[in-house]
């Protein structure tokens, strides 16, 4: 087990299996020292554990925890073109999706649940720039999507 799983099982957390995709791409790629991922649902063994908007069907609460399981799955998608965790020198980009209604401005928020997530586990390589966007839609009515960038050690 690597250190950063070592980290995550420390709280209370597993990588998961990559998610498979649902159209015509990869999970991951990379190129230089840097990995990209591709937009990454909150799926828990391939479903989704709730659908919805954020400020309707689901609540910034739920949906904070969602980004969180994105972000995990996220992970799971860089190693598996790193082989190991342990490679990634920094987080350099968070990018997260908020399918909301259009009342709600909380998008940031929904997002931490994957910035807090990055900081618990990588301390301060976890720290990053970040977007957080509010949209109709995502894919299969899921309430967040996350891509992730990351640079690797040498």
């Amino acid at each position: 087990m690597s250190g950063v799983e070592a980290r995550l099982a420390e709280l209370g957390l597993k990588l998961p299996e990559v998610a498979a995709p649902l159209a015509s791409y990869v999970p991951a790629v990379l190129s230089g020292r840097y990995v990209y991922t591709a937009g990454q649902l909150p799926l828990v063994d391939g479903k989704l554990p709730v659908t919805g908007k954020v400020g309707s069907e689901v609540s910034p609460e739920r949906a904070k925890e969602l980004a969180a399981t994105c972000a995990l799955n996220a992970l799971a998608a860089v190693k598996s073109v790193t082989g190991d965790l342990d490679r990634i020198a920094r987080v350099v980009r968070v990018v997260g999706f908020v399918a909301s209604v259009p009342h709600f401005t909380g998008q940031p928020g929904v997002v931490n649940g994957a910035s807090e997530l990055l900081g618990e586990v990588f301390g301060a390589k976890g720290v990053h720039a970040r977007s957080a966007v509010g949209v109709a839609v995502l894919p299969i009515d899921a309430p967040v999507e996350l891509e992730l960038q990351v640079e690797l050690a040498d």
